[in-house]
């Protein structure tokens, strides 16, 4: 870790501490659920940028803090997509591990032209389907809520398999909740989502150098296996 991740690192720490501290002392007018929501969610999403499996487990407790806090907020959809994300996140914790060439670790790829073509369609489909239900049970927002869930899992499921092209949807994402939580006042979730922006960038900077790495590895001679 170079000086400046490590002076980055140390600030992202000290926000946190003073962030949990100040909610729990009513010092700051903050929820709990969101400063504990805002923590976990940007300590994974670094986890992630770092291709660091460990950014699952602390992903499934952001997961479980949000639900609470979406529930609050009466964004049902939102709440939905936490429970799914941990589903994923269990596959994507052991594809990650196991899901590459001869179950070894899997490393960065892109998105093949007919998956990207099928995800789309199935994410217009599917945000038209959850718009009208979300409207029958009177979401606050149906439709940008049904349009970032759909994103999420889509970009959710390309993260899962390592796919370069996630960071992309994940940005475009970001940009739709930081007006959604504006409009419903969650200030410190809008500040999160707009972390989560940056280091998309940040992202998809770390896995092209990933993926050229690999790459170049995956046309070098393998060597051959130790059988002692």
């Amino acid at each position: 870790m170079g000086r400046g991740e490590r002076y980055g690192y140390g600030v992202a720490t000290l926000i946190s501490i003073v962030l949990v501290v100040g909610a729990l002392s009513h010092r700051l007018e903050f929820d709990i659920t969101e400063v504990l929501g805002f923590v976990s969610g940007a300590l994974c999403v670094w986890l992630t940028v770092k291709e660091n499996v460990w950014n699952f487990p602390i992903s499934i407790a952001n997961n479980i803090f949000f639900i609470v806090l979406f529930l609050q907020a009466r964004l049902f959809a939102d709440t939905g997509l936490q429970v799914v994300y941990i589903v994923l996140e269990i596959l994507g914790w052991y594809w990650w591990l196991r899901g590459g060439h001869n179950r070894t670790a899997l490393v960065v790829g892109r998105t093949t032209a007919l998956t990207a073509g099928f995800l789309t369609v199935l994410g217009i489909a599917c945000t038209v389907a959850m718009t009208v239900f979300l409207t029958s049970i009177a979401d606050s927002a149906p439709f940008w809520d049904a349009l970032t869930t759909v994103l999420s899992l889509i970009a959710q499921y390309m993260l899962t398999r390592k796919l370069l092209e996630n960071w992309y949807v994940w940005m475009t994402a970001d940009v739709i909740y930081v007006a959604l939580y504006i409009y419903k006042g969650l200030y410190l979730t809008t500040v999160l989502y707009g972390v989560f922006f940056v280091m998309c960038i940040a992202g998809i900077l770390h896995w092209r150098r990933s993926e050229r790495a690999a790459h170049g590895l995956l046309k070098a001679p393998q060597p051959e296996a130790n059988v002692a």
